[in-house]
């Protein structure tokens, strides 16, 4: 699902996430910030500032699966000038370059659904907070307040230091998978994959490396860290003097990127559904991912939302947004498999998967990044877009369940999908 993880199969990505700095640091910082505030009588402390005026602001924050990772392709493509609708400069969100390498804000991130204001603080391979996922130039910043001096701050003290200059009433957070280490999982499913035959197929679902990331206890412990991380954001934005009604809070659930086995379009035999698909899952493995894994994802999510105790949260649940168009599925094909001339052709949105290849050290050449792997593409950034608009609804902020409801593009050249 998000971010994925790069040991092996996955070496040589020019964005690597997944590597480790000491735990150390953050418990130093949160040590020290006790002695401050123990040293500061009550009465000298400053009071919290009202909430700026203005126009209001949606914000993102979160992993890859909201910050536009994969953004850049409209499909997928023998011929990567076939399905590149946002060129080079996809994931610029600063100037001529990106405010944090590898973060992935990309232009068609799903935040900027244009019906007001937004800014998009969400990083391609957070976690629910930045240590010890996070160091040097590899900085993936996690939802929390980290600040290591040197300019490398948490999403959270990002949004705080926003929200004290423009008046945020709707943030919107996507976060947990890369805590449940999904990006190895995909990992290991697609090593098993290649590694044996047919006649004796080695499954991931049952490798001890993966049952590891969804044993009660550790759903436990990922979904009090997901709980913490939405309770991040509301004393951030306390801090700045916003009451929880000042705001509404919104929770995405994670999309099911590929179908169930029987609707894989390529035969289990041979290595054509990793080598020209993209897609090296076992049958009984993608089975497993949409019974098993995401549910258990997307669960601890929903639990979380509950555990802050906030009362100003609402849930986007997306899980079968991309249902018929997802990698590899009956029904839709990689645009090179078409007669179609390129993503803006006529058509073109519904013949197309909106789910970014899977790619290896030994596939990945040209513009493509390791890390794009197995996300929403161009198409699927927009067909969120859409659920997010119809969730800020105006600004009468609603949760729901979004699915595509048809086919073709509305007058803002986004998938047709629905929210209810």
């Amino acid at each position: 699902m998000p971010h994925s993880a790069d040991p092996t199969l996955f070496r040589g990505s020019r964005r690597r996430g997944w590597q480790r700095t000491a735990a150390l640091l953050a418990g130093t910082a949160t040590a020290t910030g006790v002695l401050v505030a123990l040293a500061v009588p009550a009465t000298a402390r400053a009071q919290p500032a009202a909430v700026p005026a203005g126009s209001a602001w949606a914000v993102s924050l979160g992993d890859s699966y909201i910050s536009g990772e994969a953004g850049r392709w409209a499909g997928n493509s023998d011929d990567s000038s076939q399905t590149d609708a946002l060129g080079s400069t996809a994931y610029y969100d600063a100037g001529t370059g990106e405010a944090i390498a590898g973060c992935h804000r990309s232009k068609s991130a799903e935040i900027a659904f244009g019906t007001i204001s937004s800014a998009n603080l969400a990083c391609s391979g957070a976690h629910t907070a930045t240590a010890p996922y996070s160091s040097g130039n590899d900085f993936k910043p996690g939802l929390d307040f980290y600040d290591d001096g040197a300019g490398h701050q948490g999403q959270a003290l990002a949004l705080q230091n926003f929200s004290a200059t423009h008046r945020v009433s709707m943030v919107v957070v996507s976060i947990g998978g890369n805590d449940f280490n999904f990006g190895s999982v995909v990992q290991t499913c697609v090593e098993d994959f290649l590694a044996s035959p047919t006649w004796w197929k080695d499954y991931c679902n049952d490798d001890s490396s993966v049952t590891a990331n969804f044993t009660s206890a550790n759903v436990t412990a990922v979904t009090t860290r997901i709980a913490n991380a939405l309770k991040n954001v509301n004393t951030a934005l306390a801090r700045n003097g916003y009451l929880t009604s000042d705001y509404t809070l919104v929770v995405q659930t994670y999309p099911s990127p590929l179908p169930n086995g029987a609707g894989i379009r390529y035969t289990e035999s041979g290595y054509t559904r990793q080598s020209t698909g993209g897609c090296g899952f076992w049958n009984n493995d993608a089975n497993w991912a949409n019974s098993s894994a995401l549910p258990t994802i997307n669960t601890s999510v929903r639990n979380a939302a509950v555990q802050s105790g906030l009362p100003n949260v609402k849930i986007v649940d997306v899980a079968g947004l991309f249902t018929g168009r997802r990698l590899c599925e009956t029904g839709v094909h990689m645009l090179s498999e078409t007669s179609l001339a390129s993503w803006r052709s006529p058509g073109a949105v519904d013949a197309s998967e909106w789910v970014e290849q899977i790619r290896t050290v030994s596939t990945v050449f040209g513009p493509y990044y390791v890390q794009e792997s197995l996300h929403p593409n161009y198409w699927g950034q927009l067909a969120l877009r859409s659920c997010l608009r119809q969730a800020y609804n105006g600004g009468a902020i609603r949760g729901g369940t979004c699915t595509r409801t048809g086919n073709g593009l509305t007058s803002a050249g986004e998938p047709v999908v629905g929210l209810s």
